[in-house]
């Protein structure tokens, strides 16, 4: 009988519970149970990923309580994090839910076409407070997993997951996504927020010009031809929920999307999205967890040179706007877009001169 493969699902709100997961995935999950040493008194869905096919459950069993993951990428692109996440408990000690391994001593179980894993549930755990102290906490967290992240190598079948040499090419995206854009708020001219739209694009568009021009003239080549092992890995979504307090100090979880890449691109994403939760951007919390983070993983002044770079890039802008594209009549049309893209603005125009007075506040470092 040919294996059932795991594919993303629909949720239907008015029938199905907020984290509802298809009963053959369910008993796939139950079968995948059956290869640990593990007595399961019980099994809740905490998160799900529909859309791309992922999911996490929350084990009660006789050895205390464990996560059991389904893992939505390609086996081989898991098969990177796995061993990530190995090398990160086995060999670096870190603050990292260690995994569970299978009776017969192997990472994960693959089935329905996808790798899922048990890992140890972490308690307690709880978010850091929503203020600047909080936000430091993160970066020293943040810093300190770079650190213990160098020198990874991946397993011999694994996918090479990097974005270390990725830059250049991802900021021209973002230069040429301006232009669609602009294109398809004048093909859809007559709904709500397209003028609104094309009111500002050409400002963001220069700012992601001025960004990659100042990319190409920075040190970024020179600090890439270390290499990968040498700059460890990025987590990728790494935030306020991702990174938690515990007993012991900070745990970081959720390590299925991590990368090869220059380590400021997680701070730069942590800044970004903090100033943008502020609505404005604060010079005093830019300040603080760049230094909070400098402590744990010393910044030098020409990777300082390319953060303030990926600052000024218009991520924000380019992250929300983007929906426009796969349904332009669906984003154009609602009413929130148009204060969306206000507040977009609003934020963005309190961001200058926050870079401005932080430019060189890396001169003289050694």
């Amino acid at each position: 009988m040919e294996e059932v493969l795991i594919e993303p699902w629909e949720v239907d709100e008015t029938i199905h519970e907020e984290f509802y997961v298809p009963d053959y995935i369910t008993n796939i999950g139950i079968k995948v149970l059956e290869h640990y040493d593990l007595s399961v008194k019980s099994m809740v869905v905490i998160t799900t990923k529909a859309d791309k096919g992922g999911a996490i459950w929350k084990l009660e069993t006789s050895s205390g309580p464990k996560s059991l993951k389904l893992l939505h990428r390609r086996p081989t692109r898991s098969l990177f994090s796995l061993g990530a996440q190995e090398y990160l408990v086995d060999v670096q000690k870190a603050n990292v839910p260690p995994i569970v391994k299978t009776k017969d001593g192997q990472n994960y179980v693959e089935a329905g076409g996808k790798l899922w894993f048990v890992a140890e549930w972490i308690e307690p755990l709880f978010p850091v407070t929503k203020d600047l102290e909080g936000a430091k906490h993160l970066c020293r967290a943040l810093g300190e997993f770079h650190k213990l992240s160098k020198g990874y190598v991946p397993p011999e079948h694994a996918e090479l997951a990097t974005r270390l040499y990725k830059w250049p090419k991802s900021y021209e995206k973002v230069v040429n996504k301006m232009d669609w854009f602009r294109t398809i708020a004048n093909a859809y001219s007559d709904l709500p927020a397209s003028q609104h739209l094309l009111n500002v694009v050409d400002i963001f568009e220069q700012q992601a010009i001025n960004s990659l021009e100042r990319l190409k003239q920075s040190g970024y080549d020179n600090l890439v031809q270390s290499g990968n092992e040498s700059w460890g890995l990025v987590h990728q979504d790494y935030g306020w929920s991702n990174g938690q307090m515990g007993a012991d100090g900070m745990w970081i979880i959720d390590l299925d999307g991590v990368a090869y890449d220059l380590p400021i691109r997680d701070l730069r994403k942590l800044i970004s999205g903090t100033m943008a939760d502020l609505l404005i951007w604060d010079t005093t919390w830019v300040r603080e967890m760049i230094k909070a983070y400098h402590e744990a993983n010393p910044i030098s002044p020409e990777l300082y040179e390319v953060l303030l770079i990926d600052l000024s890039l218009p991520t924000e802008f380019y992250k929300n706007i983007k929906e426009v594209v796969y349904d332009p009549e669906l984003f154009l049309n609602d009413p929130q877009t148009v204060a969306l893209i206000q507040t977009i603005v609003d934020t963005d125009q309190s961001k200058w001169p926050v870079l401005d007075e932080i430019k060189d506040d890396w001169k003289g470092v050694s």
